[in-house]
């Protein structure tokens, strides 16, 4: 289902986790900060892809840098874009593509970047529950409903026949 497209997400110390996005062509690496509730703002962001929204953005806090992901949805594929602002605390509400440099892009179907999202946030949660993820992630909790609702419309819109979509998890 994923093709060549992946997502991990990783605990650190307290208040940080390493992202890795990849495909075929490329892959993009960083350390996240707790400033913002960067997996609940991205599990959220992909949930806005399956309604009317075409457009959805998340800022991750990589201190001071702000990485800004852009999604933009054409039909049933989805075209990423990911900015680097050099200071996030100037950067909030500076337009994408001209106040920040380009840092990776890729494009996939929907399905697909809602998969390998659910399966990363998934994998946080079996290894450390949700009273570990708090515990390590400090500031926010572990964004259950976000994940629920991903994985509801990632079922029913896109058809997903693996184990995982068709089972619920484990907290």
């Amino acid at each position: 289902m994923t093709g060549d497209l992946q997502f991990r997400w990783e605990l650190g110390g307290a208040g940080w986790a390493s992202c890795r996005i990849a495909d075929g062509a490329g892959e993009y690496r960083a350390n996240v900060g707790y400033c913002t509730d960067a997996l609940a703002d991205l599990l959220y962001a992909v949930v806005g892809l399956y309604g009317d929204a075409t457009v959805q953005r998340v800022s991750f806090d990589l201190e001071p840098v702000e990485l800004r992901w852009l999604f933009q949805r054409r039909e049933l594929d989805v075209a990423l874009a990911m900015y680097e602002f050099p200071d996030g605390a100037t950067s909030w509400g500076s337009p994408d593509e001209t106040g920040g440099t380009l840092a990776w892009s890729s494009s996939s179907p929907r399905g697909v970047l809602g998969h390998v999202v659910m399966e990363a946030a998934e994998s946080v949660l079996r290894e450390h529950g949700e009273d570990g993820y708090r515990e390590k992630w400090m500031l926010h909790p572990f964004p259950v409903a976000a994940l629920q609702d991903l994985r509801r419309l990632h079922q029913r819109d896109d058809g997903c026949r693996h184990e995982r979509c068709r089972g619920g998890f484990e907290g």
